[in-house]
């Protein structure tokens, strides 16, 4: 009898919450909260604008997926959209030539070590909008620096404004950007290479292994996890891109340079058409989930290594 009873009491499931589960509850509370209030319900909120027509005055009205077929016969969007993708390689390509030289060297012990990483640390520091102020008044024809400095120095015939044509408007803002945020990669960057055992590096000098090999065979294999991080920031980041074109370019020159959060605010802010512009953010946020799983997939965890 003692033993029936013993067995049922350990197949009746628990029902209660005990004490420490309420307090990890209790902690989770706030990011939980956090995430339902900025971003659950706006996502859904802006699900649902996407389905009306709203204007930002009078009343809304529900058509359906619409807007979203208007979007496929939207010749400016897509433009816009292969703009961002092109800026969105080039300049990932560009973070990352500048930023992984200058995190192997502020990793290795060296003098004024700290001094170098703050250095090359400080611009992440800036705010993009902040920074593209400094880059409009830099890259100003006449009373910026660049190009007054190159005439002044005999480099150019004239006063070159670098905004008037697509090519140089295009990579000073590579520039600006690069400046901005190389600083912040180069940080993540460090810590996947300080996380890589000294042991393992010692081994593959000793077999005779050169920078080359090692950087090829050890370091990129133990960094994935850090660069499928720091490659998805970038990207994400660029995808998003807007401050940048906005404050310095305006979308110019003959709006070259639109990307697709600028022709989002365009629509929504200027054309005051909120429903459509709604239904283009929740296409632009499909294409970046889909990014992102597309680099976790490309940098996952090979088998067997650990």
């Amino acid at each position: 009898m003692t033993a029936i009873t013993a067995t049922s009491a350990l197949a009746k499931p628990r029902t209660s919450i005990s004490l420490r589960q309420w307090v990890g509850l209790l902690y989770v509370a706030p990011a939980v909260a956090f995430v339902v209030v900025f971003f659950v319900i706006p996502l859904g909120m802006t699900a649902w604008m996407s389905l009306h027509n709203w204007p930002l005055m009078g009343q809304h009205s529900f058509i359906g997926l619409e807007n979203y077929f208007a979007i496929l016969r939207d010749t400016r969007f897509w433009n816009a959209l292969r703009f961002t993708g092109y800026y969105t390689v080039v300049v990932t390509i560009a973070i990352f030539a500048v930023a992984f030289p200058l995190a192997i060297f502020i990793e290795r012990p060296r003098p004024l070590n700290n001094l170098y990483r703050t250095a090359f640390f400080m611009p992440a520091v800036v705010g993009f909008a902040s920074a593209s102020l400094l880059w409009s008044w830099l890259l100003n024809v006449d009373s910026g620096l660049f190009s007054p400095a190159a005439f002044d120095l005999g480099l150019t015939e004239r006063k070159v404004n670098l905004l008037a044509t697509f090519q140089p408007a295009f990579w000073s803002i590579i520039a600006m950007v690069v400046w901005k945020v190389a600083g912040f990669t180069m940080i993540i960057l460090m810590t996947g290479l300080q996380s890589i055992p000294q042991d393992l590096q010692e081994a593959a000098v000793i077999d005779g292994a050169g920078p080359f090999a090692r950087f090829r065979a050890i370091t990129l294999p133990l960094m994935r996890r850090t660069l499928a991080l720091a490659l998805i920031l970038s990207v994400s980041g660029s995808v998003l891109a807007f401050d940048q074109f906005y404050i310095i370019l305006r979308g110019g020159p003959r709006n070259q340079t639109l990307t697709a959060v600028y022709w989002i605010f365009n629509q929504s802010f200027v054309s005051f058409k909120l429903g459509y512009g709604a239904a283009l953010s929740m296409v632009l946020l499909a294409i970046l989930v889909a990014l992102s799983l597309i680099q976790l997939w490309l940098l996952r965890k090979p088998e067997g290594l650990d």
